[in-house]
C-alpha cells in the first residue's frame, strides 16, 4: 500500500477524562468492539475476574485507578485504531497533558450523574489550545442521571465548546432502553452485557415505525419522536469540517459498562475522526505525506516487564515509514540510533514490527540515550516542539532507609525521572536530593515502585519550598555571582541545569528585583 492509503487508514485519539468517568471501562469496550479482546475486564468488580488491558501495573490494578498513559492499537472495519488511555488523576495530569500532543483528536467522557468536573475542565483548555478535534460520549446512563438537554448545556457553558448531539437515549437508569443514532438515522435496542458482545440488535431506519410502540412503550416512543424532532429543528445539519477544527463537539450517550451507544460512536468515529495531521518544529511545518521519516519521543516507561528490566519510549510518527534496524538521527544526541527491537502495543503485550506509519505509536527498545521531547529524523536537524513541561508544586527530601541499597535508588530515581513521573532536584550543598510533583500521589506511586522495581526503600520528608525557578543570566560573571551568593538554594536537576530552589514567594519576588540580571524560568523544556 502506498504511505498516503497508510496514512488514511489511520486514527490516533485519547480518551480523557476526570476520574471515575469511566474512561477506562470504555477502553476496555472499545478493544472489544474492536475484536482486539474476547472478555472486557474491569476497573473494579468482585465478580468479574479479568482484570482491564490498560490498567496493568500493579499499583493501578491495587488502586482501581490508572497511573499512566496506555497505548493499544487494534483494526476495526479496516481501520488502524492508535487509542491512548491516560490517567484521569490531577496528580498524573503532566502524563496526560504530553500524550495530547500525540494524538489527532480526542475522546472526553463525561459521567451523566455528576456533569463536568474540575479536571476535565482542565484537560479540555489543554484541546482548546491546539484545537484538537473533541467527541463528546456521556456514560453511565444505566444510572438515573441528569437531564440530557442539560447535561449538554453543562458542556457547553463549561468547556466553551458548541455541541451537537449524534446519538440521544431512551430513558435512563432502571429505564434505559437503548440509544437512537442521529447521524445514521437507526435506533438500536440492546441487551445489557458486562463481558461479552450481544448480537442481540433491533435497527429501525424510520423513527415513525409502529413496530417502536411495540419495543419501548407508546410514552418511549412518543418522546424518543418528539425529541428527534427538537434536536433536528434546534441544530443545522453536522458540519465534518467544523469537528475537525475544534468548534464543535459531537456528543453520544451510552453506559460503556453495559456495552450500550459505543457503536455508534466508534462507527461515526472512524467515518470523521481526523487522519495524522501536520506538526510544527522549530524551523517548518512537517506534513505526515514526506517520505522521509521523523518522530517525537512523548513517553518513557521503565520496567514495562519486572523480569526484563527493560525501557521503553514511546514515539509517535509525524512523517514517513519508520523502518526495523534503519539508523537514524537524534537530533539532541551525538550519533544516529538504530532499533532492532520495535513493538506495537496492547497495554503491557506487545509485537515486533518491520515498520511503522504516521499516526502509530511504536515502543522504541532503550538503553538511556532518549529523553521525553527528544526528535528522530532521517536526517534533517529539526525539534518538534510543543510538548510541556510544568515547575512542579509540592517539594520532599528523599531519604534512603536502607545504606546498602543506594546504588538501587540512584538507579531508580534517574530511570523514573526520565519517564517524567516527577522531577529531581540535587543541591550543591549537602548533595540532598528533592522530588518535586504536581500532586501527592506520585510519591506513594514513586515510593511504591522504587520498592517494588528496584527494591530501594525510600521516605518522603516534607520541605518548605515554594518554587524550582531554572535560572540563566547572559551575564556569565552575574550567573556565578548569583550562584556563589545563593549557594544554599542552588540545586541542579537531572539535566545539570541550575535551578533556584525559592522558600517562599515574596522572598523570590525580593531576590528577582534585586538580582535584574538574572532570568528565572519557571518550566524546563524539555
Amino acid at each position: 500500500m502506498s504511505l498516503t492509503n497508510e496514512i488514511q487508514k489511520r486514527r490516533t485519539f485519547a480518551i480523557i477524562a476526570h476520574p471515575d468517568a469511566g474512561k477506562t471501562t470504555l477502553t476496555e469496550k472499545l478493544l472489544l468492539f474492536g475484536g482486539a479482546i474476547q472478555t472486557a475486564g474491569a476497573v473494579k468488580s468482585n465478580k468479574i475476574d479479568t482484570a482491564t488491558k490498560s490498567d496493568w501495573m500493579e499499583i493501578e490494578k491495587q488502586r482501581g485507578i490508572s497511573v499512566a498513559t496506555s497505548v493499544m492499537g487494534f483494526e476495526y472495519k479496516g481501520i488502524k485504531i492508535n487509542l491512548l488511555d491516560t490517567p484521569g488523576h490531577q496528580d498524573f495530569a503532566e502524563d496526560t497533558y504530553r500524550t495530547l500532543t500525540a494524538v489527532d483528536s480526542v475522546i472526553m467522557v463525561i459521567d451523566c450523574v455528576k456533569g463536568v468536573e474540575i479536571q476535565t475542565e482542565k484537560l479540555m483548555e489543554v484541546c482548546r489550545m491546539r484545537n484538537t478535534p473533541v467527541i463528546c460520549f456521556i456514560n453511565k446512563l444505566d444510572r438515573e442521571g441528569r437531564d440530557p438537554y442539560e447535561l449538554i448545556e453543562e458542556v457547553e457553558q463549561k468547556l466553551g465548546i458548541q455541541c451537537h448531539p449524534l446519538s440521544w437515549p431512551i430513558g435512563m437508569g432502571k429505564t434505559f432502553k437503548g440509544v437512537y443514532n442521529l447521524f445514521d438515522h437507526k435506533l438500536n435496542l440492546f441487551t445489557p452485557s458486562q463481558r461479552k458482545l450481544s448480537d442481540v440488535r433491533q435497527s429501525f431506519e424510520d423513527v415513525n415505525d409502529p413496530e417502536l410502540e411495540k419495543l419501548i412503550g407508546p410514552s418511549y416512543a412518543k418522546q424518543l419522536r418528539e425529541d428527534v424532532d427538537l434536536i433536528e429543528g434546534v441544530y443545522p445539519e453536522f458540519d465534518v469540517n467544523e469537528y475537525l477544527e475544534g468548534k464543535i463537539a459531537p456528543v453520544f450517550f451510552g453506559s460503556a459498562v453495559n456495552n450500550f451507544g459505543i457503536n455508534e460512536m466508534l462507527d461515526t468515529f472512524i467515518k470523521i475522526a481526523p487522519t495524522p495531521k501536520s506538526r510544527e518544529t522549530d524551523i517548518r511545518e512537517v506534513m505526515p505525506e514526506e517520505k522521509k521519516f521523523s518522530g517525537f519521543v512523548f513517553k518513557i516507561h521503565a520496567n514495562m516487564d519486572p523480569n526484563h528490566r527493560n525501557r521503553i519510549a514511546f514515539l509517535r510518527i509525524c512523517s514517513g515509514t519508520f523502518e526495523r534496524n534503519k539508523p537514524y538521527n537524534h537530533v539532541r544526541g551525538p550519533k544516529p540510533l538504530r532499533f532492532s527491537n520495535v513493538t506495537q502495543f496492547m497495554a503491557q503485550e506487545k509485537e515486533i514490527i518491520d515498520e511503522a506509519f504516521p499516526g502509530d505509536i511504536v515502543g522504541l527498545y532503550d538503553t538511556g540515550n532518549l529523553k521525553i521531547g527528544d526528535t528522530l529524523t532521517e536526517g534533517e536537524d529539526m525539534v518538534f516542539t510543543g510538548i510541556p513541561s510544568f515547575s512542579p508544586e509540592i517539594f520532599r527530601e528523599v531519604v534512603n532507609k536502607d545504606a546498602m541499597k543506594t546504588k538501587q535508588l540512584e538507579k531508580g530515581l534517574k530511570q523514573l525521572m526520565e519517564e517524567g513521573v516527577a522531577q529531581l532536584f540535587t543541591f550543591d550543598i549537602g548533595s540532598r536530593k528533592v522530588v518535586g510533583t504536581v500532586g501527592q500521589l506520585q510519591f506513594e506511586v514513586i515510593q511504591f515502585r522504587l520498592k517494588n522495581e528496584y527494591n530501594a526503600t525510600v521516605e518522603f520528608h516534607p520541605m518548605n519550598l515554594y518554587k524550582a525557578c531554572w535560572i540563566t543570566s547572559k551575564d556569565k560573571k552575574q550567573l556565578d555571582e548569583f550562584v556563589r551568593s545563593k549557594n544554599r538554594y542552588i540545586a541542579r536537576d537531572r539535566n545539570d541545569k541550575l535551578v533556584f530552589m525559592a522558600e517562599s514567594k515574596s522572598w523570590l519576588q525580593m531576590v528577582q528585583d534585586n538580582y535584574p540580571d538574572i532570568e528565572f524560568h519557571f518550566t524546563s523544556e524539555y
